[in-house]
Parts: C-alpha cells; sequence; structure tokens
C-alpha cells in the first residue's frame, strides 16, 4: 500500500526517494545528488543573531561528497554566539539529513540541509538552539509520557509601491482576497516554496494590517503551518523566514517580520500553537472539554510568562506591540476563544455537531471523523524577533513545568478569564493579574527570576542565560516607550534600526 503521507508530498527529495523524510540516510542524500545532477551542497545553521548562516560546498568528486556528509565542517563559534570565546571558538556543524531540501534560489543545482553543532569534544553543543530545544522535548516527555508539539502563526508585511487602484480598507485587511490584496500571489509562491522545502503548511491569508504611508503600501500576511513535533516546528519556521525573504528580494519587493512598524496599526506576532501526543492521540482534550493536563501545561506558562519574553521578544519594538488595545496581550492570563489573553483556547471542533453534514446533505458517515487532534493552545505574545529554538524550548519547559507545580489546577483556575479583559468591568480582575515586562530590560529581569526552571534538566545552560540576559540589557530601554511616545521621528528611527529582525 502506498504511504499516505507520500502522497502529494511537494518536497522534490521525498518525492524521488520515496520514503519519509524522517529516514533519509546518508547513502539516499549520496543517490539523490548522483541522479539529480546536483553540484553544490548546501549547510544551514542558525547563529546568534536568530538567522539562518550559510556554507557553500562545490562537489568536486564522490569522494569529497561522502566527507562533507559525513564529516561536516569547522566554522568560527566565536563569530556565530556571543557566548562563545575567541580563543575556543571552533565548533563543528554537522548536516540532519532528514531536512533536505533543493534550493529553489540556488543559480547552480544545490542540495540544503540544516545543520547540528559539536564541540572539541564530539558532543553537541550544550548551549546551541537546535541542542536546547532537543533537551526540552526530552525532558518533557520523561516528565509527562507524552510528545510535544507545535506550529507557529508567521506574520509578515509586505511593502511595494502603491498603485491606488482597488484600495483596501485601511485595517481591514482580515482574508481579503485580491485586487483589495495585492500581496496574495507572493504569499502563494512562498507557500509553495516553504511546501517543497519540507514545511507543512496549514493554510495563508491576507491579515488585518493594511496601510499606505509616504508611497508605498503595506500589506500585512500570515502563514500558518500544521503542528508537529516540535523540534521539526522550529526548523520549518526558520527556512519560512529565510524562504519569503529571498523571494521578496528576487521579486522586488520588501518585507518585516517587525513586531511593529507604526503607531495605531496592527503588529506582526509569531504565536505559537502547542499539544500533547501519547501514542498519537492527542492529550488535550478529554470528555469533550479541555483535559486537566492541558490545564497544567497552561498553568505552567501562566508561572513563567514574564520570562517567555526573553526568547520570544528580544528587540525594544516587541514592546510598543505589546500594549493594551492592540489584539497583544499584557496581561497574564488565559481563556477560550478570547485574544485578548496571554494563551488563548480555539475552537476545538468539540460540539458534537456533524456540520460537515449540516453544510453538505448528501454527505453521511462523517460524524465518526476523529476532530480532537485538532484543540491546541495558543501562546499570543512572541514575534518575529524571536529566538525560534529558544522560544519554542522556552514554551516546552514552561508546559512541562505545569506537571511539576502541586498548585496547577489552582494556577489554572485562578488566571481563566472569560471575557474582554480591558473592558472597564474589569478592572478589578485586571488588578489581580501579573503583568508582561514592557522593555527588554524589564524581560531580562524576569529570566533571571526564572532562570532555575529553564535551567533544570540541563535544558538552558547557565552561559545562555546569561548571554541572553546581557543581550537584553545591552538595549537600556527601561523607559523608551515613554521617551518616545510623544516623538514620531524618533520612534521612526527605532522601527528602520530593528525593520529586519530575527
Amino acid at each position: 500500500m502506498e504511504n499516505k503521507h507520500l502522497i502529494y508530498n511537494a518536497n522534490p527529495v521525498v518525492e524521488f526517494l520515496q520514503k519519509p523524510s524522517s529516514e533519509f540516510t546518508r547513502a539516499d542524500i549520496i543517490r539523490f545528488v548522483q541522479e539529480n545532477d546536483i553540484r553544490m551542497i548546501n549547510f544551514m545553521y542558525p547563529g546568534g543573531d536568530g538567522k539562518l548562516k550559510t556554507l557553500n560546498f562545490v562537489i568536486n568528486d564522490l569522494d569529497y561528497l561522502e566527507t562533507i556528509i559525513t564529516c561536516g565542517e569547522r566554522v568560527d563559534g566565536s563569530s556565530l554566539f556571543k557566548f562563545i570565546q575567541a580563543g575556543s571558538s571552533d565548533l563543528y556543524v554537522l548536516p540532519r539529513y532528514s531536512t533536505a531540501f533543493v534550493d529553489p534560489f540556488a543559480q547552480v543545482p544545490t542540495l540544503s540541509m540544516l545543520c547540528s553543532y559539536f564541540d572539541k569534544d564530539g558532543n553537541p553543543l550544550a548551549s546551541s538552539p537546535e541542542q536546547t530545544l532537543h533537551k526540552a522535548c526530552r525532558a518533557f516527555r520523561e516528565v509527562t509520557g507524552m510528545e510535544f508539539h507545535a506550529m507557529g502563526e508567521l506574520e509578515y508585511y509586505v511593502i511595494f509601491d502603491d498603485d491606488e487602484q482597488f484600495p483596501a480598507i485601511d485595517q481591514r485587511g482580515y482574508h481579503e482576497s485580491a485586487p483589495y490584496a495585492k500581496a496574495n500571489d507572493f504569499r502563494v509562491m512562498c507557500m509553495k516554496y516553504i511546501a517543497q522545502a519540507g514545511g507543512q503548511i496549514k493554510y495563508g491569508h491576507s491579515e488585518v494590517g493594511n496601510f499606505v504611508q509616504d508611497g508605498l503600501t503595506y500589506e500585512q500576511n500570515e502563514i500558518e503551518f500544521l503542528p508537529v513535533p516540535a523540534e521539526q516546528a522550529a526548523d520549518q519556521l526558520m527556512l519560512a523566514k529565510w524562504i519569503i525573504r529571498n523571494l521578496a528580494y528576487e521579486m522586488g519587493l520588501n518585507v518585516t517580520f517587525a513586531p511593529k512598524i507604526t503607531v495605531g496599526k496592527a503588529g506582526s506576532g509569531l504565536h505559537i500553537h502547542m499539544r500533547m501526543l501519547k501514542d498519537g492521540k492527542n492529550m488535550m482534550i478529554k470528555d469533550g472539554r479541555l483535559s486537566d493536563d492541558a490545564r497544567r501545561m497552561i498553568a505552567g506558562m501562566m508561572d513563567v510568562a514574564p520570562a517567555i519574553t526573553a526568547f520570544g521578544n528580544k528587540n525594544p519594538m516587541s514592546y510598543f506591540r505589546l500594549v493594551p488595545h492592540q489584539e497583544a496581550p499584557t496581561n497574564v492570563c488565559w481563556g477560550d476563544r478570547n485574544r485578548s489573553v496571554l494563551v488563548r483556547v480555539p475552537l476545538g471542533w468539540t460540539s458534537g455537531v456533524d456540520m460537515c453534514a449540516e453544510a453538505n446533505p448528501q454527505e453521511t458517515g462523517t460524524s465518526d471523523f476523529d476532530t480532537t487532534i485538532k484543540q491546541t493552545v495558543e501562546m499570543r505574545s512572541p514575534d518575529g524577533s524571536a529566538d525560534i529554538y529558544q522560544l519554542i524550548a522556552g514554551l516546552c519547559v514552561a508546559c512541562r513545568h505545569g506537571f511539576e507545580m502541586p498548585d496547577a489546577l489552582e494556577v489554572a483556575e485562578r488566571t481563566y478569564v472569560n471575557v474582554n479583559i480591558h473592558d472597564k468591568a474589569n478592572e478589578a480582575l485586571l488588578n489581580q493579574l501579573y503583568q508582561l515586562p514592557d522593555s527588554c530590560v524589564a524581560s531580562a529581569d524576569c529570566l533571571e527570576r526564572y532562570r532555575k526552571v529553564f535551567e533544570q534538566y540541563n535544558v538552558f545552560s547557565p552561559d545562555m542565560i546569561d548571554g541572553i540576559e546581557a543581550s537584553l540589557r545591552e538595549f537600556n530601554d527601561a523607559t523608551l516607550r515613554a521617551d518616545v511616545q510623544d516623538k514620531p521621528e524618533e520612534l521612526q528611527t527605532l522601527v528602520q534600526q530593528y525593520f529586519h529582525c530575527g
């Protein structure tokens, strides 16, 4: 029987080898290179600035190809990460065959692979982004007996010359169709390339934000992914950002994932959805309601939420987005279908109604379809400045922490809200909730307060936490939001400074 996961798979390497990427071997990579006239190999790996780095190899002969993909190569760690000293900076990068994809932008036929870092002793680099996430997922599995899955909602603005034809209504771009939305074709091409690189996409659409400024049109878009094991989720988001930027450059467009690019207009987030699986079954739902295990993971996030900003909100403009009444959270609380909260429980197909049959009367037998797999919870504070591996690792730690809190269910009960928290009638409730930090400096203080949670099980190394805190404090932005509140020129300078973050 044909593997259903191979049908319609967009990755040419999967299609050629006729096996899931998780089963790729060294022999598979060599075979693909030989039989598809691949002339170059690219190694790609995340740096300390949250961007992908690239190392190019020309394939001289078969022996060299085998050497490259077996031994990897040396790189200068001190130029990649601030926490690595120049006196002992050599690191190895080794390709992960499961991430192989054909570079859609290369003029010379090129096979690219994401890499893992190793230290001088041949051990995984404890402070590397992908190893930190790996350790977080392992600790989650050992403590809970479940697998941690995640996926991201990647929001970004596309910027191009204003043609003044079919103008969209300001800040009303949500799910808009052409011709009022002009960047839809660009988004569809991005989705095609991301899928070819192995990304598991749920859907794409035009987002709320759109405006015209200085003769340029700004259109907000979103590409949302399917939940997959958390390590894959991080890889897919990294590659997606790289693809979106490269395609924009190729097409003469500009894009930004910056959290805020002007006052009064929608900012861009990087919402992360999470779920827990055991033996392939989603453990977020029990008897048609959110399970106690799901409430424990939410409680863990409630407990350490202010520190999560240290991983997911990495520059001063992040805190211009985290302000009231902008569909971005400021208070540590959670709720159902509520976009004013920090952690939202989206609709989960738990009504028991066969909506498919209602919409399609000719259909029968659809009521036994298992919809519970779709239930997730969503963390809404992160944005495009995030270090994606740190962020998902931090969320994984927070969710595991909930299972180790004896009062987790009480914390979940205490932080639940079922209304718009910013309504005036809820002032008393609002005053009881903790607030997210309002600057990078405050975020560093929060991380220091909770660092033992993140260092437990050796997930985040002390050097890594020290480095994150130092980087945040360097912004010296404790009063920045108030300082530039009525100074639009200074604010615009800040926007440009952090325009291409993450």
